[in-house]
């Protein structure tokens, strides 16, 4: 597993995205990239984070910074997602799970005394030259897409 701390590299990492096709780190390269992890699809929590974003795509595309959401779900599963929101977010699919294990989001978690493995909601800001500059973990929805621009805002300062 790579270090994922502040100020090192970003994991690289090429993926089939929804709608078809593929997104990678590099094809955000000279640019600031926001890479949220999510559980599950067209869950309540992962809904309502994918239309935070949605919701501020424009401002994140005015400040120059590329919005990527990535979970285990198939590409299958991110177009019916994304149709039913109507979500303008990219989606990465990662069914094989080496891109969420080499941010540390695969981890396991506890629900009603069960142990299981899933991804650990987890929003990384990558800075325009492919290092990690901010990390929020274990993220609360509410909010949090509002922070993650403002702090994009301040990149560009």
């Amino acid at each position: 597993m790579a270090d994922i701390s502040i100020g090192n590299t970003a994991p690289d990492f090429d993926l089939p995205r929804d709608g078809g096709g593929r997104v990678s780190l590099a094809d955000f390269r000279g640019k600031p990239l926001v890479l949220f992890f999510y559980p599950k699809d067209d869950t309540t929590g992962c809904t309502a984070e994918s239309l935070a974003f949605t919701a501020l795509a424009s401002e994140f595309e005015k400040a120059g910074t590329g919005v990527v959401g990535m979970s285990p779900d198939s590409v299958t599963c991110h177009d019916k997602f994304i149709k039913k929101h109507s979500l303008s977010v990219v989606l990465a699919s990662d069914e094989e799970k080496t891109t969420l294990q080499a941010y540390g989001v695969w981890k396991q978690k506890t629900m009603y005394g069960r142990n299981f493995m899933g991804v650990e909601r987890t929003t990384f800001l990558i800075r325009d030259d492919g290092t990690i500059g901010t990390i929020w973990h274990k993220v609360k929805v509410p909010g949090h897409a509002e922070t993650v621009l403002a702090a994009v805002q301040n990149l560009a300062r």
